[in-house]
């Protein structure tokens, strides 16, 4: 069967109990690089309707925008540099309303090689609550997206806690990868559990079956795999996270063989009771 349907077909709407499922477009990262309009075409053929990215291909933001709408996405949100947090936010707020977006993510914290830490934390927080403040007032939502190497332990528990402890959950929220928490030797469930209202989207993402878990923040792209069959629990995950109130959900799966997974875990995904 092809991908690449017409429009004139009825597209179904890729949902869990009534929660839109969208996709996070660094999934295909090297598809857009070949063909940008029929690589869009064929996810929104799968029944994606809500995207989170912020990049536009060389596009100006207005043509780039009005062809996804075109197409009958809708972007939900963008990323922001960590560095790009302690200069003029303008750039970046006039970017995300012009997209129609409503969040804007920072999807990690600059640190030097392998070394993270509590001051890495601190500067962190003090960032993420100055720049929250500012997108907030805005109209804007700012979340931060972990990537493992937050699940370092401290004297609260984890880094991952200080942060939570040091940020002002009116400006500063999170974005899970549950993948990134599992490949962190942490437990994406009991993160939901333990902080509820500040979990406003998530990366879905599942890992292959004995991969070993690390706080480096990096790991084979090719662990990714179909959202079920991996060890991250996704049928849990969803779970916790509908009882939490989390607003969205965004695959996220960075291996070379995305166009062929990406269909199965929505699939997957439809088939959660």
């Amino acid at each position: 069967m092809k991908l690449l349907l017409s429009f004139s077909l009825i597209l179904l709407t890729v949902s869990v109990q009534s929660q839109e499922i969208g996709l996070q477009l660094y999934s295909v990262r090297n598809e857009v690089k070949k063909d940008l309009k029929e690589t869009l075409q064929k996810v929104r053929s799968m029944g994606i309707k809500e995207l989170e990215g912020g990049e536009t291909y060389g596009m100006s933001i207005k043509a780039y925008t009005k062809m996804i709408h075109a197409m009958g996405f809708k972007m939900v949100g963008i990323g922001v540099d960590y560095d790009a947090l302690t200069k003029d936010l303008t750039p970046t707020i006039e970017q995300a309303k012009k997209m129609g977006a409503s969040y804007v993510t920072c999807f990690w914290i600059g640190h030097k090689g392998d070394e993270f830490g509590p001051m890495d934390i601190e500067e962190a927080a003090k960032r993420f609550n100055t720049a929250g403040k500012i997108f907030k007032e805005a109209g804007l939502q700012f979340c931060y997206h972990v990537h493992g190497y937050e699940f370092r332990p401290s004297k609260n528990g984890s880094l991952f806690d200080d942060l939570m402890a040091k940020t002002d959950p009116a400006y500063v929220n999170i974005e899970l990868d549950v993948y990134w928490a599992k490949q962190g030797c942490a437990d994406p469930v009991a993160i939901i559990q333990q902080y509820p209202s500040r979990i406003k989207m998530l990366h879905l993402k599942d890992r292959q079956y004995g991969t070993v878990c690390n706080t480096t923040g990096h790991a084979d792209e090719e662990t990714n795999v179909v959202l079920g069959k991996g060890d991250v629990q996704i049928s849990d995950v969803m779970k916790a996270a509908k009882k939490a109130g989390v607003k969205h959900y965004f695959i996220e799966d960075e291996s070379t063989r995305v166009m062929k997974q990406l269909p199965e875990s929505i699939t997957y995904l439809k088939s959660l009771k």
